[in-house]
């Protein structure tokens, strides 16, 4: 059985009720039974993309305050040093996964901790790949101080077709490895800010599977 994540059951009440209206009145008004066939099967297409992608699969996660899990699924598009300027404004080493539309969108904390910062900063709506997406595009960025003491940065991006962040992260609780951190709507991006020491476990290429897959390990 599909479970589905809290933030699409809204959307998906509505999207079943437009639906049925659409092919009510098709059925209504149109005397064809080719048209009303063809009408239903876009519906429901249209509805099972819709479900798919709220989908909540549930993870296991073996919880491990030196190592840094895939907060998102979707492909590792880039890992690199940057200058990061918002909160460490020092080296660090970024890790940017790409969700799909068709990749599960649910939003995992990638380690455990206290945190530290959180923040919404509005933007643009480039597409999720574009280099300069996590500076201009609308975002999250939370840091959570992990036990062990080093923090890890992590943003939320929205992309050409995401128009809605949901972030649960709040300055001063807790975070638990593995568990919900928020959501984002059709397709974005996840970037992962590690100290330039950290072991870096994954490539570019490769697919991430979140609150599973480890990305790196802290030192």
């Amino acid at each position: 059985m599909i479970r589905i994540h809290s933030e699409g059951k809204k959307i998906l009440f509505r999207a079943l009720l437009i639906l049925a209206v659409i092919n009510i009145t098709i059925f209504l008004l149109v005397d064809m039974e080719w048209v009303q066939n063809i009408v239903l099967v876009i519906s429901i297409v249209i509805y099972l993309l819709v479900l798919q992608f709220f989908r909540n699969p549930k993870r296991h996660t073996h919880i491990n305050n030196t190592k840094v899990i895939a907060p998102a699924d979707g492909k590792i598009v880039m890992i690199e040093e940057i200058d990061e300027q918002e909160y460490f404004k020092d080296r660090r080493i970024q890790i940017s996964i790409f969700m799909s539309p068709l990749n599960v969108h649910v939003n995992r904390y990638p380690v455990s901790g206290i945190i530290k910062y959180a923040k919404y900063h509005p933007g643009a709506f480039l597409v999720a790949w574009h280099p300069k997406s996590s500076l201009l595009n609308e975002r999250t960025t939370v840091v959570v101080e992990t036990p062990e003491g080093p923090s890890v940065l992590y943003k939320q991006i929205a992309g050409a077709v995401a128009r809605r962040i949901v972030m649960y992260a709040k300055e001063g609780t807790k975070a638990l490895q593995g568990t919900d951190s928020g959501f984002i709507k059709f397709g974005s991006r996840v970037d992962v800010i590690l100290p330039l020491d950290a072991n870096v476990l994954v490539k570019v290429g490769d697919k991430a599977r979140g609150g599973e897959q480890i990305l790196a390990e802290l030192k």
